[in-house]
C-alpha cells in the first residue's frame, strides 16, 4: 500500500525501517554476479542506498531515486560512511520520472522491495510498469524483489499472478523465482506479526519473488 512522504520521511528519521539492515539483499548481490546488471542503471525506492553503494563501488553509472528526502540524507550518508563517495541519489518520484522521461534511459533497473508496494492497487502500479517501460531502453532488463505471499512473512506481500499480469504488453518475463528477503525485527514488526517470537532487531528471512523481465 501506497504511504504518503511524510510517513516514509518518520521511518528514516527515525531509523526504524525493517528493510534497512547494513548491507544488500544477497538476492540482488547474486544477480550482479551472474551478469544480469549491465550498463546505466536505475535504483527505484532506494531507500537506504545499499544497492546504488555496492553497484557504485563494482564500476557501474547507477542513480538511486527514492520519493523521501529522508531516504535520500539517509542513504547520502549511508555512502559517505561506506567511503563511496561517487554514489548518486536523488529525490524523485519514479512513476512521475517516467512520464516526464523524452527517452529510455537506463540498460538495467533494479527494484528491490518497492514494487511490492503497489500490489493491492492496480491503476498505481499499472502507472509504475509504464513509467519502467519508458525509462528502460529496448532490451534492457528490470530486475524486481518482492516480498511474497508464498509463506510467513511481513509487510506488503503480492503473489507471483500479480507479476505476470503486470509485465505483458511490451515485456518479455524471461525468469520468475521463489529466493528470499532479508529484514530486521522492529517494533512495528512485532506488532504486525507478534508471533516472530524475534527480540528487536533479530534479522529475519522471508520469502521473496525475484523476477527478470526484459524490455522488448
Amino acid at each position: 500500500m501506497t504511504r504518503p512522504v511524510d510517513f516514509w520521511n518518520s521511518v528514516y528519521d527515525n531509523d526504524i525501517a525493517p528493510w534497512v539492515i547494513g548491507e544488500p539483499q544477497a538476492a540482488i548481490v547474486a544477480l550482479e554476479r551472474d551478469g544480469w546488471i549491465r550498463g546505466r542503471v536505475l535504483d527505484p525506492g532506494c531507500g537506504a542506498g545499499e544497492h546504488t553503494i555496492l553497484l557504485t563501488k563494482l564500476g557501474y553509472d547507477v542513480l538511486g531515486i527514492d520519493l523521501s528526502p529522508s531516504a535520500v540524507e539517509f542513504a547520502r550518508a549511508n555512502a559517505a560512511a561506506q567511503e563511496i563517495p561517487a554514489a548518486r541519489f536523488e529525490v524523485g518520484d519514479a512513476i512521475a520520472l517516467g512520464a516526464a522521461s523524452a527517452a529510455p534511459t537506463y540498460d538495467t533497473i533494479v527494484d528491490s522491495a518497492l514494487f511490492h508496494i503497489f500490489g493491492t492497487e492496480s491503476d498505481t502500479r499499472a502507472a509504475y510498469v509504464r513509467s519502467l517501460h519508458a525509462l528502460c531502453k529496448p532490451g534492457g532488463l528490470v530486475n524486481i524483489l518482492a516480498l511474497s505471499d508464498a509463506g510467513p512473512g511481513f509487510g506488503p506481500q503480492i503473489s507471483d499472478a500479480v507479476i505476470r499480469e503486470s509485465f505483458t504488453d511490451g515485456w518479455e518475463l524471461e525468469d520468475l523465482q521463489l529466493t528470499h528477503y532479508r529484514g530486521r525485527v522492529t517494533e512495528a514488526t512485532l506488532e504486525q506479526k507478534p508471533d516472530l517470537g524475534l527480540p528487536v532487531g533479530s534479522a529475519i528471512d522471508v520469502p521473496a519473488w525475484l523476477a527478470r523481465i526484459r524490455r522488448v
